[in-house]
C-alpha cells in the first residue's frame, strides 16, 4: 500500500516570545544601562523624573528610575532631554521617537561616551 499525498496545510505560526522572557529582557535592558551609567559616576540625571505614582517595581530592578510618559512628553516638547532608543536598527526605521539616537543595548557601552553626562537622558524599547 502507497499513501497519497494530503491535501492539509501546514499553518506556521510565527514563533512569538512568551510575556515572562519579555520582561526579563526589558528588565536586563534596564539594569544594563543603569550600570553603565552609575559605573561612569553619574546615578542621576541632570533634571530629577518623578517616578511613576502608584507602581512598584517587582523583581531585581526596584531602583530603576522611572518616569510616567506625561513628564517625558513634556521633557520632549521642551527640548530638555536626549531620547535613546535601544531597539534594533530595523524597529528603529520604522518607528522612532523624533529626534531620538538610536543605540542599541550591544553598542551602549561603546557608544556611551557620545551622550553628555550632564543632559537628561532617556532610554526606551518600546
Amino acid at each position: 500500500m502507497s499513501k497519497k499525498p494530503t491535501s492539509e496545510k501546514l499553518i506556521m505560526k510565527k514563533p512569538s516570545l512568551p510575556l515572562p522572557l519579555l520582561l526579563v529582557i526589558g528588565g536586563g535592558v534596564l539594569l544594563v544601562i543603569t550600570a553603565v551609567l552609575m559605573l561612569r559616576g553619574k546615578n542621576t540625571p541632570a533634571v530629577t523624573a518623578p517616578a511613576l505614582p502608584g507602581i512598584k517595581v517587582a523583581g531585581p530592578y526596584p531602583d530603576v528610575l522611572r518616569i510616567a510618559v506625561e513628564d517625558a512628553k513634556a521633557a520632549l516638547d521642551a527640548g530638555s532631554a536626549v531620547f535613546v532608543d535601544v531597539r534594533g536598527g530595523k524597529v528603529f526605521a520604522e518607528a522612532h521617537i523624533p529626534g531620538a539616537l538610536s543605540i542599541t543595548q550591544g553598542e551602549l557601552e561603546a557608544r556611551l561616551g557620545e551622550l553628555n553626562p550632564d543632559e537628561w537622558i532617556i532610554f526606551y524599547c518600546t
